[in-house]
Order: C-alpha cells, then structure tokens, then sequence
C-alpha cells in the first residue's frame, strides 16, 4: 500500500485527499481515496472508495480494512487486514452509516445559509 496526494482535481476529488494503493489478491492493484479511519469498539478501521481509471467511483462501493500505524515510527506505512468477521464488519459498517449521517448533517447546517 503507498500513501500519496490525488493530483487530479478535476476529478471531483481535492488534490488534498489522501489515496493508497491496494494490491488485490489477483494480483491487481487498485487506487482507492481514504474516506475516513474510524475507530470501533477501541480498534481503528479504514474506510476506502475504489477509484477507476479516470480517478471515479460510480458503484458507490466503500470498503472497510482493519488499520494500523506503527506508533515508535510515525513514517512507517500503515497496516491494512482484511476484516473476515461478519459481526466485526458490520459493527464498522454501522459506525461508517453514523459518519455519513453526521457528515450529513454538519454539510446541512454549514450550507444552510447559503443560496
């Protein structure tokens, strides 16, 4: 996985949002913008929107990975596990619905003034 700045800003994305690279279990490799990184139950989760070749997500599909850093090396790349329990996945899928709920709402009351 490598951390890097989305340059495309023309894609709906800010050139600020943070991407990483993930390598499938097909060999493939596939660009995905960071969401979030959530924290469950005292454990921190990742969630990622996989991006197609123009830098698009049109199947609306968010993936969730267990996340880890390195606290001794703040540099180190972080840890991504894939998250193979059904109730753990849907304690963070849940927590995920309740970020975009309050994402939401904070866009609401921020833009409620305007227009």
């Amino acid at each position: 996985m490598a951390k890097k700045d989305n340059p495309n800003a023309e894609n709906g994305y800010d050139a600020e949002e943070m991407t990483v690279d993930l390598d499938l279990e097909d060999g493939t490799s596939v660009t995905c913008a960071v969401v979030t990184i959530l924290t469950v139950d005292g454990r921190d989760y990742i969630a990622l929107l996989p991006l197609d070749e123009n830098g698009d997500n049109t199947e609306g599909e968010v993936w969730f990975y267990r996340y880890s850093e390195n606290p001794e090396d703040p540099n180190e790349e972080p840890e991504l596990a894939y998250i193979d329990d059904d109730d753990e996945y849907e304690a963070v899928a849940d927590a995920f619905d309740e970020y975009l709920d309050a994402a939401e709402f904070d866009e609401l009351v921020d833009g409620g003034d305007e227009g």
